[in-house]
């Protein structure tokens, strides 16, 4: 149930995302997300792509560090209030998310978030029992 994402160490230096993204289009990795958080010497880059193994390889080949992190894609109503939905039950039971960031969703009306949480386990007991959906990798991968 869970899905992968690529983390990819980036200097904080003009034209090295361009340059990422530019290995990874001649590699033909599809970016279905990301999210970029810097600090003065060097950003952390994650990427939801459409084949880590591919990405993974084209970007070490070109000298980047590279990880994979185990994530939660959660389908979320795109109506005022929809986020809470998912997050209070969550904060109700204490757990914590350690970072999140949105995913386009070209094939359905409802936004899809990424989260990393503390505990993906109970995380994901708790969705299932408020009946919120939780994207499979395979269903994020074909995006």
């Amino acid at each position: 149930m869970l899905a992968e994402q690529i983390s990819v160490f980036v200097e904080n230096k003009e034209g090295r995302l361009a340059e990422i993204t530019a290995i990874l289009r001649d590699a033909h990795v599809n970016i279905r997300a990301l999210s970029l958080a810097d600090t003065t010497d060097f950003g952390v880059l994650r990427l939801i792509v459409n084949d880590n193994d591919k990405a993974e390889q084209a970007l070490r080949k070109e000298g980047f560090t590279v990880g994979r992190t185990r994530v939660l894609a959660v389908e979320v109503i795109d109506e005022p209030g929809g986020l809470n939905n998912v997050l209070d039950p969550l904060w109700m039971q204490n757990l914590n998310v350690e970072y999140m960031y949105a995913f386009a969703n070209p094939k359905g009306k409802n936004a899809i978030m990424v989260f990393r949480f503390d505990d993906h386990e109970k995380a994901l007991k708790i969705l299932e029992e408020r009946q919120i959906h939780v994207i499979t990798a395979e269903e994020v991968a074909n995006l």
